[in-house]
Order: structure tokens, then C-alpha cells, then sequence
């Protein structure tokens, strides 16, 4: 394998404090059990069980309509349920869960990001703690962040695939990924108590800025050994790639210079105003379709605003839906690594071909990045992801990377010799359709047991949901992490198998 060359040396840039505390001089003052009892204390319930603390999920005070709280962050829309309230309770119980510690902030590019940066950035000085700003960056990138720089913790300011007028606080543990439930549980449990630990004047936080994050994550991916790095750049790929104006503009196309492309940027400039739906389905890739042919580019790339999802367009200009990322860069992944893989219940039966094809086994989780990540690293796993185009690569970070996926989908053309549009007839195709249901006048839950009911002769999953699975076909009912909506998605072989399939649940909905 060709030596990589780094773009700079990375982790020789420090933030300019003088108390060293990126260094992390000291350990976290508590582990996350002991943190929470230590805080338990502090309010005056010494008998409060850890366990207890940990069940708070399901017993904290349910969100409005449209404030979404859950292992995916804290979301809401700007100006009705993500107020400024919202946002300094949320962020203060963060800073009291950190021990007051360091945390790395990011944001991506809404027009809302630099208000709410404004305040999350307040109330962490208020409570005493160190913060890292990194700037407009994508969320993996903040994620490397936090455990590079040996922060407490991190905040990545950004509603990912939401509409524009949206916003999130997405919460990052000292281990650089999204709290599990348990995390979860302990966060909740402190902003339930709504009691907030404001530092005098002589111990408020104070902000550092870090310049390096972008570099340090771009290095990761060109030393990656799955790589050819000198082939890539040799063979001088033409491709497209949409930015929708999001926080991928200020990275992406650099590390397309830096494997050699030819690249045709669109929506390059990170102002947080979208020329599209910004979740990159099949149906909001028109214009990408049209640059692509009109460029005659080997392939387009489309990413959303926090860049951890990915989808891809063929050179005939046909975008191939965000599941076939997954598929096309586990291929690249498998043929150099064998070793098992993890995806969520949701994610195309793809997987499981691409994984039969190399001899390993496909494991599925609920859906949602830690819950992915969570199982990757409990069994060694050497790629995972979720279908919606979020690819995961240990040797870069356990969270979901389009940057990644871009290089890996560049290797997978480059290995295969061929147009993008054969080298993806090796991967089995099936018809997968996505829909949404809002739930302002449907009891999800009642729904979800008369389906379970109705199909008990069928093979029936709820890991997340419900999920029926036919011999060739599967249909999948769940309520969503982001948004006040049930999620529905089924595939088939064909689109009159799939037709057929969603039209036999239609009447549970009437």
C-alpha cells in the first residue's frame, strides 16, 4: 500500500489555553454512575438508586408535539418548541452531566446555528465549563473532535436531515458518540430536577477556538488502509457532488482534491439556505441527476446538511437511493476485511447479500446511531451503518460518516473497472419505498398492535417497531426519532410486489 501523506500535522495544534485542559491533564473526575450520584447528592436525595436514574427515558416529562427528545438529540422547531429556554435548560443539564468539563461545539450551517450556538455557548460559560468551538463542521467531524482533543463531551448544533426550520442539540459522550440509553437516562434524570449549578464570576467557563478539526478528520480518511490512495488519485474520478449549502462545503470538496478528483461542486457555500429538501432521497436528487449527465461525471455524491448521510447518483444520471450506499461501501470494506457487519432493522436485505457473498454475518439493531455503534463495538464488528446512507467505519469513528462513504464508494469504482451503473449489478437489487405518517390524529401504538395481531402467522420483529417479514419482502412501522411522525418502509423485489405489499396495510390507517 502507497504511504499517505498527511494534509498537516494535526494534533501538534493546540487551542491556546493555558490551564492545558485539552490535554486532559486530569481523568474524568467521575465515571458516568458516579457522576450522576454525585449529583443526586448535591440536590438532596441520597437514596435515588443509579438504576433509577436510568430508567428516566420513559418517565421524564413527555415533549410537545413538535420537540423531539431522544438518543438522536434534543430537536424542535426554531421559535415555537426549540426556544431559547429549551435551549439553555438542555444545555446546562449537558455542562452538570459533564461534570463541567470540556466540551467541543460545532454547528452546521442554518440560519438558526449561530443563535443557538449564541446560547448553548452562554449557558456552558455560565456553568463553568471549557469549550472548544470548532466552527461550522460536520457532525462525524465534531464527534472525532471530542475524543481527539480528550474533551468531556460534545454538542453538535444541527437538525441533520430535518427541514430548514428546524434545529437540534445532538449530545456527545467523552467516547465521541451519541448517549446510549443508559447516558440518556442519566441526562434526563438531571434536567427532570431542573435544578442548574451556575458558576460564581471568578470560575465562569471560557471558549477556545480549534482550526484543525476538518484536517484532522480528513487525515483519518486518507490513511485509511482500505485505500489505494495513489490508484484513486491516478484514475482522476469526475463526479458531482451537492453540498445543499450545508456544513459539507467547508470539508468535502477538500478531500475530493485530496483523492485526485475532478469535482463539480453545487451548492458549495455553507449559509444554511436549502435548494432542497435536505433529506437526500431519490426524489430530491433532481438537479444532482441533471449535473451529472450534463458533466458526463463517473458518479454524483448528494450529502445533508450535517454531512453523516450519503447518496449516490449513476453516471447516466439516476440516483440509486441512499440504501445502496451502505451496500457499496461494505463491498469495498469485505473484500479487503472479513468480519462481521451491523445495520438497523430498517436497512435493505442488500446487506445481507453483500454479507453472504463474503462469508460474515449480518447483525441488526433498533434504529439510531448509538444503537449501531453500541453493537459494533461490542462484537468487533468492521462496518456498519444505516440505510439512510449513514455509513460507519470503525477505524475512522463509531458514527455515522458521508466523507467516509465517499472515499470507500470511490474505491468500490475504482476495484471494479467498470461504470458505476454495472459495478452496482453485483449488489442484488430490490424496490424499497419510504413513507411518513403524521401523528396528530392516530394512536401509533394501538395501530401497531392490531398489525401485530392480524400477522401472527407471519415472522413478526419488534426490535423497533413492527416489522413483518415475507419470504422476498418485509414492511416496517415505526414511530421516528427526529420528527412527530410514524415511519413506514417496505421492500420487495419488484414494484408490483411492493405496491401489493403496502396496499394490504393501507386500511389499518383509515
Amino acid at each position: 500500500m502507497p504511504h499517505k501523506k498527511n494534509l498537516k500535522p494535526s494534533h501538534k495544534h493546540e487551542p491556546a489555553e493555558s490551564d492545558q485542559s485539552i490535554k486532559h491533564n486530569t481523568k474524568i473526575v467521575l465515571a458516568t454512575s458516579g457522576r450522576i450520584k454525585k449529583f443526586l447528592e448535591k440536590v438532596g436525595n441520597k437514596k435515588e438508586s443509579i438504576r433509577e436514574a436510568r430508567s428516566n427515558i420513559e418517565q421524564a416529562p413527555k415533549p410537545s408535539h413538535s420537540l423531539m427528545v431522544s438518543i438522536s438529540g434534543i430537536r424542535g422547531i426554531i421559535g415555537e418548541s426549540l426556544t431559547p429556554e429549551i435551549i439553555a435548560k438542555y444545555t446546562t443539564a449537558f455542562a452538570m452531566w459533564t461534570n463541567s468539563g470540556t466540551i467541543v461545539i460545532g454547528r452546521d450551517s442554518r440560519v438558526s446555528g449561530e443563535m443557538v450556538k449564541a446560547i448553548v455557548t452562554g449557558s456552558l460559560i455560565a456553568t463553568g465549563c471549557k469549550i472548544i468551538d470548532i466552527g461550522i463542521a460536520s457532525t462525524p467531524t465534531i464527534e472525532i473532535a471530542v475524543k481527539n482533543l480528550k474533551a468531556h463531551g460534545g454538542i453538535a448544533i444541527t437538525a441533520s436531515h430535518n427541514p430548514i426550520q428546524w434545529n437540534a442539540l445532538k449530545l456527545i459522550g467523552p467516547e465521541g458518540r451519541f448517549l446510549s440509553e443508559s447516558q440518556l437516562g442519566e441526562f434526563l434524570e438531571i434536567v427532570r430536577r431542573d435544578v442548574a449549578e451556575l458558576a460564581p464570576w471568578d470560575r465562569l467557563g471560557k471558549v477556545q477556538f480549534y482550526d484543525h478539526a476538518a484536517d484532522d478528520h480528513i487525515n483519518r480518511i486518507l490513511n485509511l488502509a482500505y485505500l489505494d490512495l495513489e490508484k484513486i488519485r491516478a484514475r482522476r474520478f469526475k463526479v458531482v457532488l451537492d453540498c445543499i449549502n450545508g456544513a459539507g462545503g467547508v470539508m468535502v470538496p477538500r478531500l475530493l482534491t485530496e483523492l485526485g478528483c475532478e469535482a463539480i461542486i453545487l451548492n458549495e457555500e455553507p449559509h444554511g439556505i436549502f435548494p432542497r429538501n435536505p433529506e437526500p432521497t431519490m426524489e430530491n436528487l433532481k438537479s444532482l441527476e441533471e449535473a451529472v449527465l450534463k458533466h458526463g461525471a463517473d458518479i454524483g455524491f448528494a450529502i445533508d446538511p450535517d454531512v453523516d448521510r450519503l447518496a449516490l447518483v449513476s453516471e447516466k444520471g439516476d440516483a440509486v437511493g441512499e440504501e445502496w450506499t451502505l451496500a457499496v461501501a461494505a463491498s469495498a470494506v469485505l473484500s479487503r476485511k472479513k468480519g462481521d457487519v451491523v445495520v438497523n432493522a430498517s436497512t435493505t436485505m442488500a446487506m445481507d447479500d453483500v454479507c453472504k457473498k463474503f462469508g460474515v454475518v449480518c447483525h441488526r439493531t433498533k434504529i439510531g446511531e448509538i444503537n449501531v455503534s453500541t453493537k459494533m463495538e461490542s462484537i468487533g464488528a468492521v462496518f456498519g451503518g444505516e440505510g439512510n446512507g449513514g455509513v460507519i467505519l470503525p477505524e475512522i469513528h463509531l458514527g455515522r460518516d458521508a466523507s467516509t462513504g465517499i472515499a470507500l464508494v470511490l474505491q468500490f469504482l475504482l476495484d471494479s473497472g467498470e461504470l458505476f451503473s454495472n459495478a452496482i449489478k453485483q449488489i442484488p437489487s430490490y424496490v424499497m419505498q419510504k413513507d411518513k405518517i403524521e401523528l396528530r390524529n392516530i394512536d401509533a401504538e394501538e395501530v401497531l398492535e392490531k398489525i401485530i395481531s392480524a400477522n401472527k402467522s407471519h415472522k413478526i420483529d419488534t426490535t423497533d417497531g413492527v416489522k413483518i417479514i415475507f419470504e422476498n419482502s418485509w414492511i416496517h412501522f415505526r414511530k421516528s426519532n427526529t420528527e412527530p411522525i410514524l415511519r413506514i418502509i417496505a421492500e420487495a423485489r419488484s414494484k408490483n410486489e411492493l405496491n401489493s405489499l403496502i396496499n394490504s396495510f393501507t386500511s389499518y390507517f383509515k
